[in-house]
């Protein structure tokens, strides 16, 4: 798909918009894979390598954020305090198809590595009613915290779901998925993180 990619907007290169200061759709696809898929690109267009650098500034923004939020239970859970431990953000929504399949996923993961470490925050900015009836009887285990004024996919710069990111025990961005993903695909990001299979 890069490779595609790269060859129609060399051959067609999309125009900005004058007004906006966002580079065109197909430079911030074309971005999002060399940055979250590892694949690469020999594009050198400056919209490109414009788009490239917003996604280190955006990725920047996450490394240096800070949340508190309450989980579906009122308990208040706050990310800097989960500094030591690998945590796994992952924001979803009920009404959203690839997040409700990740989410068994993301459950065996966070059974499996919990007692390495591993926290999974499951963050949403549906009503705590709607996200309590979809997990509640799908026994799901990691903690459903409450996004309800957006902030926090605000500083974590979400414009679609699912999006995971991975941060390590010392508070650095080691991981981000910009959709759906398998187990495998999961694991794969949490490769380095210092947990044991």
């Amino acid at each position: 798909m890069a490779d595609t990619l790269t060859q129609s907007l060399t051959e067609t290169p999309v125009p900005a918009k004058a007004k906006d200061d966002k580079p065109p759709m197909p430079y911030t696809d074309l971005a999002n894979l060399v940055r979250y898929e590892h694949v690469t690109t020999n594009l050198s267009d400056p919209l490109y390598l414009k788009a490239s650098d917003l996604l280190a500034a955006n990725d920047a923004d996450v490394e240096k954020a800070d949340f508190t939020l309450k989980d579906l239970h009122g308990k208040k859970v706050t990310l800097s305090d989960l500094r030591g431990k690998i945590v796994m953000i992952n924001f979803w929504a009920t009404w959203c198809p690839p997040c409700r399949a990740e989410m068994p996923v993301l459950d065996a993961i966070y059974t499996r590595f919990q007692s390495q470490g591993l926290v999974v925050l499951s963050i949403t900015d549906e009503d705590p009613f709607k996200a309590n009836s979809f997990v509640a009887p799908n026994n799901y285990h990691p903690p459903v915290l409450i996004d309800a004024d957006n902030n926090v996919h605000k500083l974590f710069h979400i414009e679609g779901i699912p999006r995971t990111f991975v941060i390590n025990r010392d508070g650095k961005l080691v991981a981000e998925a910009i959709d759906q993903r398998t187990q495998r695909q999961f694991l794969k990001m949490l490769e380095g993180t210092g947990l044991h299979p």
